[in-house]
């Protein structure tokens, strides 16, 4: 069983769960931001997450303030910008860091099984995002110009 099952995080409307739920899915973690050229990506997350979620796919998202400041917003702020601009259907969590000594145990993780370009950790901005399998491995790591569209195939391959 993988350690990631055993990380507690927090949802926008803040209750505190593990991850254990995912255990048997495929999950596609992202670090999003309300105020980003990459937002317009909710949309395809959302599109993603509507035609695979009865297969078993969960899409998490986790807002995130280290880049450019571009998600100022409070929990609930958040949550109402999602829904309302969006239709976001998919688990959102609480404010977090994925960068830096306060960096989320999530990301610690995800960071430390699937590096970035030229090896680094560092995730370098808003909607980078990481494909999980069923059994809690990091598969692949993508950029944050990669479109959700984009990321279907490999998703399908591990439903």
């Amino acid at each position: 069983m993988s350690e990631l099952y055993d990380i507690e995080v927090t949802t926008l409307d803040g209750q505190k769960k593990d991850l254990h739920d995912l255990e048997g899915k495929v999950a596609l973690f992202v670090n999003v931001a309300s105020k980003c050229g990459f937002t317009p990506q909710y949309a395809g997350l959302e599109k993603l997450y509507e035609k695979y979620k009865d297969q078993g796919l969960v899409v998490l998202g986790f807002p995130c303030n280290q880049f450019g400041a571009q998600e100022p917003g409070t929990e609930e702020e958040i949550a109402g910008f999602c829904e309302k601009n969006y239709g976001v259907s998919f688990p959102m969590h609480s404010k977090i860091d994925v960068n830096g000594p306060d960096t989320h145990p999530v990301y610690q993780y995800l960071k430390g099984e699937k590096k970035g370009l030229l090896g680094t950790e560092k995730i370098k901005w808003n909607f980078t995002k990481f494909l999980v399998d069923s059994n809690g491995k990091v598969v692949k790591r993508y950029a944050p110009t990669t479109k959700p569209e984009s990321i279907a195939s490999d998703v399908a391959k591990l439903l």
